[in-house]
């Protein structure tokens, strides 16, 4: 049987996620497209041969989608996961939950047991490279880890970027994969920042200090506009060796007595195996197959409690933080 995919957000994350399901994902076709501005809806939609609406919730409750991709801006997520799961279908939400904790608490607790239709857009967690990392850490080729350094940066940030954003937008990917890696939860933070650069209005870049249960320090440094290129970097220090990401480079230029590599403009070419993956994986997984490690939404309502022991530490002059994840009966 092929899954009926309706996407909702015509933007590049939606436009993307829509060619990635139409062309390389197997028993999956795109059937429906939604966006606010119809415009750049029909023209995503047009560009994989389906239909485009103005409107997401009808999107949701066509008859002819079965599951369906969020990738609307992140304050849409909540109302339109639980529109999904009220409608019975099964859910791709794109990262995060819900930018605040609060609306993320409240949607897992009032989901329950129904959480089990939603799935989070950590993709990070099928990048090749984050794989095998994990797996060396799992088979303790480096001994016990001490200390984990996650780098993030960008060319430059999105339209109205705020401290606060760049932690619930973007540092939360670092903020699951740390402790993804380690198997081991976040339990206290503390956020700290230099002097402003000039191409923000907001604190970039950061530096955020995590602590998971296992005891391992780890940093993140998040520079959404370093302006040389889409970065992403993460080396972990064990008690008898390191291990660290190779970046995928796909084109090596020798010129002019040089040689060097080109970074990407964006996430889209450096994470472009790990987007197919996640949702080969998860239109699997309706079919009753293997999910692989596809986040849930307990992991997101974890990730927002991370990022809300930053956010708080942010106001906090820098203060370590506790995680507090709040309960939420049996939907964990």
């Amino acid at each position: 049987m092929v899954v009926r995919v309706g996407v909702v957000g015509a933007g590049i994350m939606g436009a993307d996620h829509a060619r990635t399901v139409q062309r390389f994902v197997s028993g999956a076709e795109v059937t429906l497209l939604a966006d606010p501005d119809l415009a750049r809806a029909t023209a995503a939609a047009d560009a994989v041969g389906c239909r485009a609406v103005d409107d997401p919730f009808a999107l949701v409750a066509a008859g002819e989608v079965d599951a369906v991709v969020v990738a609307s801006p992140d304050a849409t997520h909540p109302a339109l996961v639980r529109a999904c799961v009220e409608a019975g279908k099964p859910v791709l939400c794109e990262k995060p939950l819900s930018p605040t904790l609060d609306d993320s608490a409240a949607l897992v607790r009032d989901l329950g047991e129904r959480t089990s239709l939603v799935s989070l857009g950590f993709m990070r967690r099928f990048d090749p490279g984050y794989t095998d990392l994990r797996a060396t850490l799992a088979a303790g080729a480096i001994g016990t880890p001490v200390t984990v350094h996650s780098t993030g940066r960008g060319v430059s940030s999105g339209p109205g970027a705020t401290s606060e954003s760049a932690v619930t937008n973007s540092a939360v990917h670092d903020l699951d994969i740390v402790a993804w890696l380690l198997g081991s939860p976040i339990v206290e933070v503390s956020w700290n920042a230099p002097r402003r650069t000039a191409a923000a209005d907001f604190a970039d870049p950061q530096l955020i200090l995590l602590r998971t249960e296992d005891g391992v320090l780890s940093t993140v440094d998040l520079f959404l506009n370093a302006r040389y290129g889409y970065d992403v970097r993460c080396e972990v220090v064990g008690e008898n060796g390191t291990a660290s990401l190779r970046e995928p480079a796909r084109l090596e230029v020798d010129s002019s007595l040089t040689r060097g590599l080109a970074y990407a403009a964006d996430w889209r070419p450096r994470f472009a195996d790990a987007y197919r993956l996640e949702l080969q994986a998860w239109v699997d997984g309706l079919g009753g197959g293997d999910t692989g490690p596809l986040a849930t939404a307990y992991d997101g309502l974890v990730a927002s409690a991370v990022a809300d022991a930053v956010i708080t530490s942010m106001h906090g002059d820098g203060a370590w933080t506790r995680v507090e994840v709040p309960a939420v009966g049996g939907a964990s």
